[in-house]
């Protein structure tokens, strides 16, 4: 037997906190379903859960919250409660100011007459155009906890991807950051020691000896001033990059390097088929489904190559036909969209190639990752070695100066 903390809504629609034994997980929620509860949440008493709401600092809502919001939205929804009902649970649920205020603001709007979509209006910064559609839909629909399940599954997908493609370039970032610092201690640590050794050859010192301690040099009477330099040279280039010149350049060449260009714009066409295919299954009318799936796509010059379909849309044409246009799209979307539009199943075709294009991108990065860590090591290794190499000969050149 184990203990279980769980979170759960009654059918008057007040919350419940408290403790249940049972065998397993899956026991204490049948057990606790059977009294006629609706379960929120369910976790194992050795996770250390508080049964009150912890208050934490924050400022924004971030993703996981507003991912957590859809699914306890959903879940309580499908349970027969009235939206403000359901708001008021959340509320009370809550573990961040910043998420309760917005509650807070979503259900007076919602009391005050208007939709769930309406009053989200005034916060797009943390829900997104799109979200807000998709519920627009599913109010315009009446089905929207169906909705509000499926934008949870396609943020937990989301999720899922930029959780992969960030994991994976934490060890390459940790391995590059540490073979930069052991160069620059080889260099303003180690090989002035041997300075003094070398100091009366002058130039019969080999090239390859002169040219490291030089650096050397440059590293033990600089090296403080460049780190602290380089922070607002870094800072400068941020600023930068975050304006609109700064983002097209960026964007630009970020598809033009090698390997992870192509799995870059196969990760924002997988985004765009994604949200495209998910308005589509929703209702959302095409022309109004591709201006949204257009605006999720965060790289510039991938987003020009989308811009488009629209126009052809609005004259009568195909959107197989434009993306064709475009001329930088690969075969197997064109003809995935053309099965689509041909077979009248375009939303699932476009889920399709998500699911398609999201695989590729996680082995393409587990791919470059094989390739990219070994390329550390031996640039690291090379670079150690070349320094060992000059100091070695400049030993040489000693003994046989001293013979």
């Amino acid at each position: 037997m184990a203990d279980f903390f769980y979170k759960a809504v009654r059918r008057d629609g007040s919350m419940i906190e408290g403790v249940h034994t049972a065998d397993n997980a899956d026991s204490a929620s049948r057990q606790l379903r059977g009294q006629g509860l609706v379960l929120v949440q369910l976790i194992p008493a050795s996770k250390n859960f508080s049964l009150q709401p912890v208050a934490v600092k924050g400022k924004a809502v971030t993703r996981d919250q507003v991912l957590s919001f859809t699914n306890e939205l959903s879940v309580l929804l499908r349970a027969g409660l009235p939206i403000d009902r359901a708001l008021k649970v959340l509320i009370d649920m809550s573990g961040t100011p910043a998420m309760t205020a917005l509650l807070d603001d979503l259900l007076k709007t919602v009391k005050g007459g208007k939709g769930l979509s309406q009053a989200m209006q005034a916060h797009e910064a943390a829900f997104g155009h799109f979200y807000i559609n998709m519920v627009r839909s599913g109010e315009a629909s009446g089905k929207l906890s169906e909705v509000l399940a499926r934008l949870a599954d396609y943020l937990t997908r989301s999720k899922a991807v930029r959780s992969s493609v960030v994991s994976a370039m934490v060890y390459p970032i940790i391995l590059a950051v540490v073979a930069a610092l052991s160069i620059f201690v080889m260099l303003g640590y180690v090989v002035p020691q041997f300075e003094a050794l070398f100091e009366d050859l002058g130039d019969a010192l080999p090239f390859l000896t002169r040219m490291v301690i030089a650096a050397g040099d440059v590293i033990q009477a600089w090296g403080l001033l460049i780190v602290v330099l380089m922070v607002p040279v870094v800072w400068g280039i941020r600023r930068w990059l975050a304006t609109a010149e700064g983002r097209r350049w960026r964007d630009a060449k970020m598809l033009k390097l090698p390997l992870v260009g192509a799995m870059l714009f196969k990760y924002e066409t997988g985004r765009f088929a994604r949200t495209m295919g998910t308005l589509l299954n929703n209702g959302v009318s095409l022309l109004q489904a591709i201006s949204i799936a257009i605006d999720t796509v965060e790289n510039q010059t991938a987003k020009q190559a989308f811009a488009g379909l629209a126009p052809a849309v609005k004259q009568g044409g195909r959107i197989s036909t434009a993306l064709a246009d475009a001329g930088v799209f690969s075969p197997l979307v064109i003809q995935m969209v053309r099965v689509g539009e041909e077979s009248g199943s375009l939303d699932a075709m476009m889920l399709e190639l998500a699911t398609v294009y999201d695989d590729e991108v996680q082995s393409g990065i587990k791919r470059a990752l094989t390739l990219l860590e070994p390329l550390l090591i031996l640039g690291m290794g090379v670079v150690i070695a070349f320094i060992i190499i000059a100091i070695l000969m400049g030993i040489l050149s000693v003994n046989d100066l001293a013979a």
